[in-house]
This record gives structure tokens, C-alpha cells and sequence, in this order.
């Protein structure tokens, strides 16, 4: 059975880096924990590819002093990320996390989906 992945594309500004850092060390923590077998948070760096019709901070809509976000976690199958991400929603450590009053990003402008792996070498 081919793995699963929920990735997210989050345009954040530079200046909240330190402190998005910081959430998201925890959070892979907590998603590890409870099951998931790979965590990765990653902070656009070249993101201005030559001859690209398109790119990650159009995508994201970036403004200016942001940069995007690029982030996933891998989970042995649909089914097991269901189970993970309940217990990880249960978890009273999310929880305190999960406010948008205190994050370094907006929640609204985070893009999030599961996805199939569709080559998994």
C-alpha cells in the first residue's frame, strides 16, 4: 500500500520565522509521538526559478517581507494519517497551539491536503 502525505503551503513573514520555528518543533514532536513516521517544516529559500511559468509565492500569494512555507508529513496509509491526526487533535498540547490568536501565520491563507503517494521510492 503506498504511503500517504498531508502537505501544506503556508505563506508566513520572514520576520515570524524564529516563532513559527519554534511551534512547528513541537507540533512534529507531538505528530511523531502518535504515529507519524516522517515530519518536515521547510522555509522557502530559492523560490525564483528561472523560466517558471509560475511559482510557490505566486501560489501562495505572498506579500512583501513574506517567503512560503512548505511542509509535510508522511503516514503509512490514509487510513493510519486518520488515526494519527485524532489522536494528535486529542492531544491538550495541540491544542494550546491550534489558537490563531497566538500563531505566527494566518490560518486562512494555509493551503492543506492528503495526498496519495504516487511514487515512493
Amino acid at each position: 500500500m503506498p504511503r500517504y502525505v498531508d502537505g501544506f503551503v503556508i505563506p508566513l513573514k520572514k520576520k515570524n520565522l524564529a516563532a513559527y520555528r519554534r511551534i512547528a518543533a513541537k507540533a512534529g514532536k507531538i505528530w511523531k509521538k502518535h504515529g507519524a513516521l516522517d515530519y518536515v517544516e521547510a522555509a522557502g529559500d530559492d523560490l525564483k526559478i528561472k523560466g517558471m511559468v509560475t511559482s510557490f509565492p505566486k501560489l501562495a500569494k505572498t506579500k512583501g517581507g513574506e517567503t512560503v512555507l512548505f511542509s509535510f508529513i508522511i503516514y503509512k496509509s490514509r487510513a493510519h494519517r486518520d488515526a494519527v491526526n485524532k489522536k494528535v487533535m486529542a492531544d491538550p498540547a495541540i491544542q494550546n497551539m491550534c489558537d490563531p490568536k497566538n500563531s505566527p501565520f494566518d490560518f486562512k491563507r494555509m493551503a492543506y491536503g492528503g495526498f496519495k503517494a504516487l511514487v515512493d521510492l
